[in-house]
């Protein structure tokens, strides 16, 4: 694996192209795309260039290199050395230059305040509350780890922290929820991919986190449950989401709910003609007449859900994932069990932690008043709620502009009855 971007020196000519990629183009797949000759060169922002690392080699082929490739400058004062001509660069999009941007958990760099050049770096805080709710017993669990590398010993990559959270609604017992808590988080650090290329790390763990509790099963059957899962994972501007199961991520942006996750149930109709292809079946709105969920990791004692192989059977670990660029605009996300979801729509989740957030922004304290809410809602499951902010201060509030009048400010509750009442003329 490469370990540091390669140096390309400036074109011969100074009239070869030179492409300025903006910081919004996270994908590194776009540069094949754009079909490079071979005198292209593309000039990358600094945060990307661990990504363009990851398979350098193989892609500089792909991009025509080594007459052309890929450019990684690492401070503003590179791009004075390489001879363009000023009248010959058209750039795209401002993007960052300088160091690699940072997450922190609770705290920011005096640094990147200062980085005029930056566009979006995001404060990191996180709160969790959970609750037995109307069960018996407690069969959820959940993780918030600041930094994954340094929780576990290991030295973050050119000072990037990637930053892990998780929901996992266990079923049948506790035990399942537990292991994969405890397990799936070193599982993915240890990875020789990560944190270069964390959508293949997450999923090859979900199945690897499986197979090795169905090994512990082996040995010790009163262990034998299941459990949902849903990881949340921040590196730099970028924020991975995961999940195989019905535990739900609702992301705020502006104040308007964005799902991150879908949920695994038989009555969606995806997920039934994949059952039903691996062999399974759905019966009054339950896998195999048993399990409310299509995907969990576990339950391997349950006859006829799973198997060693391919194609295996119909219930499957595999998580889907949805990647994003985090911006200005994404204010928090809300991880929760299905017994949150069961009586908050994903809108009324981001009106009332936003709410919340204005009055005291307190990011654990509003973890705790959602749990609370669903109590009183009526929830009867367990109650698990995590919230993750990307600001340091609270939501705005939603402004709406009259012309001829001064400028008034609308709670998002609000304003979401206003688009209710008007959707109704």
């Amino acid at each position: 694996m490469c370990c540091s971007p390669p140096r390309i020196p400036p074109p011969s000519s100074p009239h070869a192209p030179i492409i300025l990629l903006p910081t919004d183009l996270l994908c590194f797949s776009v540069l094949p795309v754009l079909s490079p000759g071979p005198s292209c060169f593309f000039l990358l922002p600094a945060e990307h260039q661990l990504r363009a690392c990851a398979s350098c080699q193989e892609e500089r082929r792909r991009w025509g290199c080594p007459a052309g490739g890929v450019m990684c400058a690492e401070e503003p004062e590179d791009t004075e050395g390489l001879g363009f001509r000023e009248e010959g660069i058209e750039e795209a999009a401002e993007f960052p230059l300088g160091q690699m941007e940072r997450v922190c958990e609770n705290t920011t760099s005096a640094d990147f305040r200062q980085n005029k050049l930056s566009n979006f770096i995001p404060v990191v805080r996180s709160g969790d509350w959970s609750d037995i709710g109307g069960r018996q017993y407690m069969e959820d669990a959940h993780v918030c780890i600041p930094d994954l590398a340094k929780n576990f010993g290991f030295p973050s990559l050119n000072s990037e922290v990637v930053s892990f959270y998780g929901v996992f609604d266990g079923h049948g017992g506790k035990d399942a929820a537990h292991f994969v808590r405890d397990n799936l988080p070193r599982v993915i650090v240890e990875d020789s991919d990560f944190p270069l290329q964390l959508e293949k790390v997450v999923r090859r763990s979900f199945m690897q986190i499986d197979c090795q509790f169905a090994e512990t099963c082996s040995h010790h059957r009163a262990l034998s449950s299941g459990t949902t899962a849903l990881t949340a994972m921040i590196f730099g501007r970028s924020l991975l989401v995961a999940n195989a199961g019905d535990c739900r991520a609702v992301l705020s942006r502006c104040g308007t709910a964005i799902e991150m996750s879908m949920d695994h149930r038989p009555c969606s109709l995806t997920e039934k003609l994949r059952i039903e292809s691996l062999g399974g079946y759905v019966d009054d709105g339950y896998l195999n007449g048993l399990l409310g969920v299509t995907r969990a990791l576990g339950d391997w004692h349950l006859e006829g859900m799973k198997e060693v192989g391919e194609p295996g059977g119909p219930l499957i670990a595999e998580p889907e994932l949805k990647m994003i660029t985090l911006t200005k605009d994404d204010e928090f996300l809300i991880i929760g069990s299905d017994g949150i979801w069961d009586v908050f729509s994903n809108q009324n989740s981001v009106d009332f932690a936003r709410k919340r957030l204005q009055e005291h922004n307190d990011v654990k304290l509003c973890c705790k008043e959602i749990v609370e809410e669903a109590i009183r809602r009526g929830a009867i499951d367990n109650l698990t709620a995590v919230l993750v902010s990307f600001h340091l201060e609270p939501p705005p509030q939603i402004k709406v502009d009259r012309p001829g009048r001064v400028a008034r400010s609308i709670s998002a509750d609000g304003l979401n009855s206003l688009r209710i009442l008007l959707g109704r003329q």
